[in-house]
């Protein structure tokens, strides 16, 4: 995986697709708001295809400075909603 310094992103689903509430990305440095602007065409994830023909909108949660590695790992964690400011308020204001 490459080593390359990025932008690892979280997106936060305005409602859940299915099992899934986040999406979790990385991209170069200097290009996510390019990288998002696809997402909300319903390009570059097949996830962010299927929530946009949905009509599900998101919100940009967090990004955090990192490489694919560091996407992987994050990903392979499995705990999104962790990591998700608007997940940890909404559970902090029950």
């Amino acid at each position: 995986m490459s080593r390359r310094p990025g932008t690892i992103y979280l997106l936060h689903f305005d409602t859940p697709y299915k099992h899934a509430r986040h999406y979790l990305g990385w991209t170069g440095r200097g290009e996510l708001a390019a990288r998002l602007a696809e997402h909300r065409a319903g390009r570059g994830a097949r996830l962010l295809e299927v929530v946009a023909g949905a009509g599900i909108g998101w919100q940009l949660a967090a990004t955090w400075c990192g490489d694919r590695n560091e996407e992987r790992r994050l990903k392979n964690w499995h705990k999104s909603p962790q990591l998700c400011p608007i997940c940890r308020a909404a559970q902090a204001a029950r």
